[in-house]
C-alpha cells in the first residue's frame, strides 16, 4: 500500500478536528464535544505515525532500529481505549457505573500500553523493517508477544465497541442511529484488519508466508474503517449543533414582530444591552427575549382587560381553541397596549380598566403572540380600534 493509504485518512481526521475546533472553543464545557475531537485527533496522529516515512524519521532520529514499532502499537491502543470510553460515557452519560467502567477501560490500556513497551524493551529486534515488521518478527521472542498483544487489544475493542453500537442502534432512530451504524461498518472493517494481521503472523509460524495479507490487505481495510468512525462520532454532534442553529433561527425571526411592536416600550428596560455585530445568534435570541420581557413590564400599567375579554370571545366564536383564543386575545390586548403607550408614555400606575390578568410567556407562548400579532384579523382590529380611541 502507498503512503497515500496512511496520509489521506490522517488528512481527513485532523481536518475534521480543526473544523470542529471553533466548536469546541466556544462550547469549551461540552465533554463529549471535546472527547470526540480528541479521539479525531488522535485517529490521525496514528494514521501519520503509521506511514512508512514517520516509521523511518522515528527510527532514524532515535538511533533505535524499530523503536517506531511500539510507538504505533501504543498510539493504536490509546485510541481503541479512548473509542470503548466515548461509546460508555456517550451512552450512559456520568453515572458512578459508567465512570467505573472507564476507569476500567483506561486502566487496561495503559497497562497494555506499559507491557508493549516493556515487550520492546526486553525482545531482540535489530533490523528495520518499514512495511513488515508484524511478519518478520512474528516469531522473535517478547517481539511476538508484543504483536500478538497489540492485535489482541485492538481486536477486543473492535468487538465490544461494534457490538455496544449495534445493540445500542436498535433502540433509537434517525441520525443517531446512522451515526452509530457508521461506527459499527467501520469497525467490522478493523476486524478484518485484525483478521488479515493474525492470518499472516499465524501463517509465519506455521512456516508459510502470507505477508500480502498484513502489508497489502490490512491497511487499506484500516484507512476505510477510520474515517468512518470519525463521521460516525461527528454526525450526531454536527446535526445535533445544526439543528439548535435551526431552531434558534427560526426562533428569533417568529419573535420578530413582537419584537417590534414592543420596541418602544422595551427601551425603557433594564435588560437592553447592546452587542456587538458579530454577536452569535444565540446571544442575540437571548437579548431579543430579554427586550420582549422588559417591554411587556413597562406596557403592565396599559393593558386593558376589556380588549382581553371581547377578542377572546370573538375568537372562541370563529372556532379557535381555547388556547388558540388566550393567544390571539395577548396579542390584542398586547397590540392595543402598545398604540396607548405610544399616545401616553408616562402612564405609570394601572387604571379602572387595567388587565388584572397578564400576557402569557411560558414555553412557546411568547412565539405564538408574535404570529398572532403578525397574521390575526382580530389583532388587527383591536389595534386599529386603539388608534381610533386615541384620536
Amino acid at each position: 500500500m502507498t503512503n497515500m493509504g496512511m496520509i489521506v485518512p490522517a488528512v481527513l481526521l485532523i481536518g475534521a478536528f480543526l473544523l470542529k475546533l471553533p466548536a469546541l472553543y466556544r462550547n469549551r464545557q461540552d465533554i463529549l464535544l471535546g472527547a470526540v475531537c480528541g479521539l479525531l485527533l488522535m485517529a490521525g496522529v496514528v494514521f501519520l505515525l503509521a506511514a512508512v516515512p514517520t516509521i523511518a524519521a522515528i527510527n532514524r532520529v532515535t538511533g533505535v532500529p524499530n523503536l517506531a514499532a511500539p510507538v504505533v502499537y501504543s498510539a493504536l491502543s490509546a485510541f481503541s481505549g479512548a473509542c470503548l470510553v466515548l461509546i460508555v460515557i456517550w451512552r450512559g452519560g456520568t453515572t458512578e457505573r459508567t465512570r467505573r467502567t472507564a476507569r476500567l477501560c483506561v486502566t487496561a490500556y495503559g497497562l497494555v500500553i506499559v507491557a508493549l513497551n516493556l515487550l520492546f524493551l526486553i525482545g531482540d529486534a535489530p533490523v528495520e523493517r518499514l512495511r513488515d515488521f508484524d511478519t518478520y518478527y512474528a516469531t522473535t521472542p517478547f517481539i511476538r508477544e508484543m504483536i500478538c498483544l497489540y492485535l489482541l487489544a485492538h481486536t477486543v475493542a473492535a468487538v465490544v465497541t461494534a457490538v455496544l453500537c449495534w445493540r445500542w442502534s436498535r433502540q433509537v432512530t434517525g441520525v443517531l442511529r446512522a451515526g452509530l451504524i457508521l461506527i459499527v461498518i467501520g469497525y467490522l472493517l478493523n476486524l478484518g484488519f485484525d483478521a488479515a494481521k493474525f492470518s499472516a503472523v499465524a501463517a509465519r509460524w506455521a512456516g508459510q508466508d502470507w505477508d500480502g495479507l498484513s502489508t497489502r490487505v490490512a491497511p487499506p481495510l484500516a484507512s476505510l474503517a477510520a474515517p468512518l468512525v470519525g463521521g460516525g462520532f461527528v454526525l450526531p454532534l454536527v446535526t445535533q449543533r445544526l439543528g439548535i442553529g435551526w431552531r434558534t433561527a427560526v426562533r428569533y425571526r417568529r419573535l420578530g414582530p413582537l419584537a417590534n411592536r414592543l420596541s418602544g416600550a422595551a427601551g425603557q428596560g433594564s435588560s437592553s444591552v447592546a452587542i456587538g455585530p458579530w454577536a452569535s445568534l444565540e446571544l442575540r435570541l437571548i437579548r431579543r427575549e430579554a427586550a420582549i420581557h422588559d417591554g411587556l413590564i413597562s406596557l403592565r400599567p396599559y393593558f386593558d382587560e376589556t380588549v382581553y375579554d371581547e377578542i377572546r370571545a370573538r375568537a372562541l366564536t370563529l372556532g379557535h381553541t381555547p388556547a388558540e383564543a388566550a393567544i390571539v386575545a395577548d396579542a390584542a390586548m398586547v397590540a392595543a397596549a402598545g398604540r396607548a403607550y405610544a399616545a401616553d408614555p408616562g402612564r405609570t400606575a394601572l387604571t379602572g380598566s387595567a388587565a388584572t390578568v397578564q400576557p402569557s410567556t411560558g414555553g412557546d407562548d411568547l412565539v405564538r403572540m408574535s404570529l398572532a400579532l403578525r397574521s390575526s384579523p382580530l389583532v388587527q382590529e383591536a389595534y386599529r380600534h386603539a388608534a381610533l380611541s386615541d384620536a
